[in-house]
């Protein structure tokens, strides 16, 4: 099976307390083109410096000092969002579900297919790679929208809710003229071809608020 391709930015992070199985996955990782950053604990992770690169964890559950799962409920809290990839060799049912209800990407049980787990990571990677790219989309759009006045905006609210010109005209209280200068101002500010382009960019510009603001 052909791996994909990985770029040089991407990494793993592995925390395990167990140096074997540190070694063991920093070679499995390093044979396929991956760079990786080994910890014993929750703790050294958390204390060192995580660069903003498309990256992963693979992440023991039984850990000293703090587990696994807290490890993951303390990233969720300071807003990283770092996929993970869980591994135990003392694993539950109850315990796979709280990991993958926080959003985990696996929960692999000691032993696992090498396989098994190089497919997991890249899928994480994947995961990673598409969320920082929305991410860029999003900032470049709030940066375009940024750049409208309060008038272009208020009309481009009337066009997302599906009013006509005249309609907006009416509510705004401008003439149908001025409306439309106003909204072929926001698509060339905001960079949209067409009425339904400008629809969907500001849509998308909300849905990406409305993300931010629950985390």
């Amino acid at each position: 099976m052909k791996e994909p391709q990985t770029k040089k930015e991407e990494i793993v992070f592995v925390i395990d307390a167990d140096p074997s199985c540190r070694a063991g996955l920093k070679e499995l990782f390093e044979s396929v083109g991956l760079k990786v950053r080994l910890y014993a604990s929750g703790n050294a992770f958390l204390g060192d410096g995580i660069p903003d690169a498309t990256s992963c964890l693979v992440l023991e559950v039984r850990l000293p000092e703090r587990s696994g799962l807290k490890v993951q409920e303390d990233l969720a809290r300071a807003d990283i969002h770092m996929p993970i990839v869980f591994v135990t060799g003392q694993g539950d049912i109850p315990m796979a579900v709280r990991a993958m209800k926080a959003g985990a990407v696996d929960f692999l049980i000691k032993p696992f297919r090498s396989q098994d787990l190089l497919d997991a990571v890249f899928a994480a990677l994947e995961r990673d790679r598409a969320r920082r790219k929305e991410q860029r989309l999003y900032s470049h759009l709030r940066k375009r929208f940024g750049s409208l006045s309060a008038r272009e905006r208020e009309v481009v609210a009337r066009v997302v809710a599906g009013d006509l010109n005249k309609q907006t005209a009416a509510k705004l209280g401008l003439s149908e003229v001025t409306v439309k200068l106003h909204r072929a101002h926001a698509m060339h500010k905001m960079g949209a071809k067409t009425l339904p382009d400008l629809v969907r960019m500001i849509e998308r510009c909300n849905n990406g608020r409305r993300r931010n603001s629950r985390h």
